[in-house]
C-alpha cells in the first residue's frame, strides 16, 4: 500500500493512506479543453464568415445606392429630355457631342446620360444592370424583363446586380421619383 506524506495548513504532517497517483487524467482533460476550444473556434469562424458576407452585401447596395442617386440627378439636371420623355426605357447611346463645347441635344443627352451610368454600374457591381422608367410598380421585374408599364407620372430606377456571383443578376435595387 503506498503512502504519501503532505502537511496540512498548519505544517503537521500528514499521512495519507491508500493514496495512489493519477494516470491520465491530466491527458483527458486536456484533450476535452482541446475539443472546446476548436468548437469556440469554428463557432467564431462561421460568425466572421457570415460578417464578411453581410458587409460585402451592404457594401453592392451602397453602390447602387449612389448610382441610382447619380442618375436620379443627370435626369433632373436635363428637363428638356424628361418632358420628351427621353428616358424612359431608354437603352443609351454614348454621344462624343456630349462631352464637348458645343453640346447635343436633350435626348442625345439622355441617352449618353444612360449609357455612361449603365457602363458605371457595370464597372461598379457584379452584373450590374440598370434601366430607367415610367412604372407604377418598381419593386418588380428581371434584368431581362424589367416588367415597366408605363403608367403613372413617376420614374422608377431599377438595378439589378448578382450579390452571390452565381451568374444571375438577381438583386434588385429600386427608387422611385418625381422628376
Amino acid at each position: 500500500m503506498n503512502r504519501v506524506i503532505t502537511k496540512n495548513w498548519l505544517g503537521k504532517n500528514r499521512v495519507c493512506r491508500g493514496a495512489r497517483t493519477q494516470k491520465g487524467a491530466t491527458l483527458i482533460e486536456v484533450l476535452i479543453s482541446l475539443l472546446i476550444l476548436s468548437i469556440g473556434l469554428l463557432g467564431m469562424t462561421g460568425l466572421q464568415t457570415v460578417s464578411l458576407r453581410n458587409t460585402q452585401s451592404a457594401y453592392l447596395r451602397t453602390q447602387a445606392s449612389i448610382a441610382s442617386n447619380d442618375i436620379v440627378e443627370r435626369i433632373r439636371a436635363n428637363q428638356q429630355g424628361v418632358e420628351a420623355s427621353s428616358y424612359d426605357a431608354n437603352a443609351g447611346a454614348v454621344t462624343a457631342a456630349c462631352n464637348a463645347i458645343a453640346g447635343c441635344t436633350a435626348a442625345q443627352l439622355a441617352a449618353n446620360d444612360i449609357a455612361e451610368w449603365n457602363a458605371a454600374l457595370a464597372a461598379g457591381l457584379p452584373s450590374g444592370v440598370g434601366i430607367v422608367c415610367a412604372d407604377s410598380s418598381p419593386e418588380d421585374g428581371t434584368p431581362a424583363a424589367p416588367a415597366c408599364d408605363g403608367l403613372g407620372n413617376l420614374f422608377a430606377v431599377k438595378i439589378w446586380w448578382d450579390e452571390d456571383r452565381d451568374g444571375a443578376a438577381e438583386k434588385l435595387f429600386s427608387l422611385s421619383f418625381r422628376p
